[in-house]
C-alpha cells in the first residue's frame, strides 16, 4: 500500500531502502535537519551494521513509513502510541534534506498519513508534538487545520535558550468535515 499526491509518495519502507534510511539518519555526526527535530535529544550515530540490527523496527511496518519524492527517499512519517488503550496515537514527521524543506512535500506527506491513519485506525483524533523553535513544523499543523492544543512554556532547552513545547491535534470529525 502507497499513496502519491503531486509527485510526493508515502510507502512502507523496503530491504532495498535501508541503506538510504542509514545515510539520512543516523551516518552524520551533525546532520542538518537535526536542528530542527528535537535538537534537545542528543543525536547518536550508529554503523550502518548496527543500523541494520533493527531493520525488523523498520521494514514493512505500520508505523514508520518512507516519503519519495518523484522516486528519492527524501524522509519519514511515523506513529506511536500515547496510550493505545483509549487510541491516543502521535506522529512524526522528519524531511532529512533541506533542500526539500519548505516546498509543501511535508504537507502533502502529512496530509495522505493522517488521512491513512483515520482510515486503517478508530482514532479520534492525531497529532504531533514539537518544539516553539521550529515554526516549519507549527506552521504545517495550522495549515492542516490543526488545533495547538498545548504549550508547555520552557520546558525544552537548548543552546543556552528555553523553547516552549507545542502539541498540535486534530479530531477525525474537523478533518473529515474539511477543516483541513
Amino acid at each position: 500500500m502507497n499513496y502519491t499526491t503531486e509527485g510526493v509518495t508515502i510507502r512502507p519502507i523496503i530491504e532495498q531502502d535501508l541503506h538510504r534510511m542509514w545515510e539520512l539518519s543516523f551516518k552524520d555526526e551533525n546532520p542538518e535537519w537535526k536542528k530542527w527535530d528535537a535538537p534537545y535529544y542528543e543525536h547518536q550515530t550508529l554503523t550502518y551494521e548496527v543500523f541494520l540490527e533493527k531493520r525488523d523496527k523498520i521494514v514493512a511496518q505500520d508505523d514508520y513509513w518512507g516519503i519519495e519524492v518523484d522516486g528519492e527517499l527524501i524522509g519519514m512519517v511515523s506513529y506511536y502510541w500515547e496510550h493505545q488503550s483509549s487510541l491516543w496515537l502521535e506522529m512524526g514527521i522528519v524531511i532529512y534534506e533541506p533542500q526539500y524543506w519548505s516546498g509543501g512535500y511535508g504537507t502533502k506527506a502529512l496530509t495522505m498519513w493522517i488521512d491513512h491513519l483515520f482510515h486503517e485506525m478508530p482514532l479520534v483524533r492525531v497529532g504531533y508534538t514539537t518544539w516553539s523553535g521550529n515554526a516549519r513544523m507549527i506552521k504545517v499543523g495550522e495549515k492542516l487545520g490543526m488545533t495547538m492544543e498545548a504549550r508547555l512554556r520552557k520546558v525544552r532547552f537548548w543552546n543556552g535558550t528555553y523553547y516552549d513545547s507545542i502539541r498540535m491535534g486534530i479530531l477525525r470529525e474537523e478533518w473529515e468535515s474539511g477543516l483541513s
